[in-house]
């Protein structure tokens, strides 16, 4: 008895063109310190539902100017709490879609090992060179590192050190290409699976600066938009979370 293969290629091709055919994309707004975690939350999410996600990294306050302006943006994936609420406010975002999704760590790093031990003790260092920190009127870890600076009495002393990036993500690259000696930056930036990828780091005692609770909204754009909502549920399944810890958040 000979059995045709021919009718189960058939269904399998019809499966598949029927994945793609349903598949849709979303672009995300992403604050720069979300770089690594949200490729890997794409790729989790390509896998399970066929959608994908055309990413756009930057600051959070400059994000959130260019969707006030009209940037074509279906989510948005902030470093605080405040400019999502403010779009959901101006109309800009679904009511009730805001929640957290994360919530930041600052850290001192730098790019040479053992430059920075666990009490910070280089910021008072003679030897001490440029020290690299987030625009705080744009960037969240910015100001997060400006308010932790004041409250160790170092925000003069160290004034003429600074250097500013105008993301997180330039912050980063100043002290990873030796242009600051150290600098204030995302702990997910320099963890790679709940481990230190490079050079030495101190983690800021959260009594240093408010916590950096760093909000997801669904924008106007997206509201019917499949890839969309279903990177929004993705990051509220108990099934991401432990990948988004790994990247040096809490939840």
């Amino acid at each position: 008895m000979r059995l045709s293969l021919r009718p189960f290629a058939a269904l399998l091709l019809a499966a598949l063109v029927h994945h793609a055919a349903s598949a849709a994309e979303a672009t995300v707004a992403v604050a720069a310190n979300f770089a690594e975690p949200i490729k890997a939350i794409a790729a989790v999410l390509e896998k399970t539902t066929g959608h994908t996600l055309r990413i756009s990294l930057g600051p959070t306050g400059g994000l959130y100017t260019q969707i006030k302006n009209g940037a074509p943006f279906d989510v948005f994936l902030a470093a605080d709490a405040q400019r999502p609420a403010l779009l959901e406010k101006e109309g800009l975002a679904q009511a009730g879609s805001r929640f957290t999704y994360a919530v930041g760590k600052l850290v001192l790093w730098s790019a040479k090992p053992g430059r920075v031990d666990d009490q910070g003790a280089v910021l008072k260092a003679a030897d001490l060179g440029k020290v690299a920190i987030a625009n705080p009127k744009t960037a969240p870890y910015g100001a997060a590192a400006l308010e932790a600076m004041e409250k160790l009495g170092l925000h003069t002393a160290l004034a003429r050190k600074r250097v500013q990036g105008e993301s997180i993500g330039q912050t980063f690259h100043f002290v990873k290409t030796g242009n600051a000696d150290v600098g204030f930056v995302a702990m997910a930036q320099v963890m790679q699976g709940g481990r230190l990828r490079e050079g030495s780091m101190w983690v800021l005692p959260q009594a240093l600066y408010q916590p950096i609770r760093q909000d997801a909204v669904l924008l106007k754009r997206g509201a019917d938009n499949e890839a969309a909502k279903a990177l929004i549920a993705l990051l509220r399944s108990p099934n991401i979370k432990d990948l988004i810890r790994s990247h040096g958040y809490d939840l």
